[in-house]
């Protein structure tokens, strides 16, 4: 499980990358940062419901603080 977590942060972390390469290159002619952006949305969001599903399955566990 944490590997899978890992890359998805890893993906959102390059897509977010390519978003800015995109920006400084392209300056604002193209759609490929809001697309590099709307993906990175998406993942993020992907990433909430898969880890959502997972505490549903019972396959995470919350830990808790202790104090």
């Amino acid at each position: 499980m944490k590997i899978v977590v890992a890359i998805a942060f890893v993906l959102i972390i390059g897509s977010l990358a390519s978003a800015l390469f995109f920006l400084m290159r392209d300056k604002g002619r193209s759609n490929r940062t809001v697309q590099a952006l709307a993906m990175r949305v998406g993942l993020s969001i992907a990433l909430f419901l898969f880890v959502l599903f997972s505490y549903k399955m019972g396959w995470i566990q919350p830990k808790g603080l202790h104090a």
